[in-house]
């Protein structure tokens, strides 16, 4: 039988390609993708074996497409956010910033598990280096533009800056979301992060 791309199988609204990874996010919160068995997640979403591979090939391109909706959630909200920094800001860059704590919080174990598999698979690399770009291409937009209107001195690079910027989120993130030692309290993430992006944007 041939077997579905991932995106067509996200499209199709199947019930049991929703219930495939639903079963999979919520058992990523307690143990690691390797030691999740693809009859795990069959009988998760209440079919046998041999159904889970009408929807999926692996377990990496379950992580793919939970990884793929939760990139897409960021993306949905990244494109509403304002690029007039003029009232306040550092309100504006909380903002910014917030979306990525704020989803990435709501779907850590999906991160963990992408970051985790990133060395290993070229797709999930691809997938999450391809929405660093967007997300880099945003802060980049906003530092040339408030370094034109005369809020933010010239200095680094406005791609190289935000590229650092972005990086230093994601790496913050994943130990604050992971328990690693040493690292932020989530709680705290947020305002650290800003702290640093708009002190290293404005002064």
């Amino acid at each position: 039988m041939p077997q579905r791309s991932r995106r067509t199988a996200r499209l199709s609204g199947d019930e049991r390609q929703e219930a495939i990874l639903l079963t999979a996010e919520t058992l990523l919160a307690t143990r690691s993708l390797d030691e999740i068995s693809i009859e795990d997640l069959a009988s998760g979403a209440g079919i046998s074996r041999p159904g889970f591979y009408f929807y999926f090939s692996s377990k990496d391109d379950v992580l793919l497409a939970l990884l793929d909706r939760v990139i897409g959630e960021v993306q949905q909200r990244v494109v509403t956010l304002p690029r007039d920094f003029d009232a306040d800001p550092e309100a504006a860059w909380r903002r910014v910033i917030g979306v990525f704590v704020e989803v990435f919080a709501a779907h850590r174990a999906v991160s963990a598990a992408a970051i985790g598999a990133r060395l290993r698979n070229p797709e999930v690399e691809a997938l999450w280096s391809g929405a660093m770009q967007t997300w880099v291409g945003y802060a980049t937009d906003v530092i040339v533009a408030e370094r034109a209107r005369g809020a933010a001195p010239a200095g680094t690079d406005a791609r190289a800056l935000a590229i650092a910027l972005n990086l230093l989120n994601e790496r913050v993130l994943s130990s604050a979301f992971n328990g690693e030692t040493p690292a932020i309290l989530p709680a705290d993430a947020l305002d650290v992060l800003t702290g640093i992006w708009v002190r290293s944007i404005y002064s």
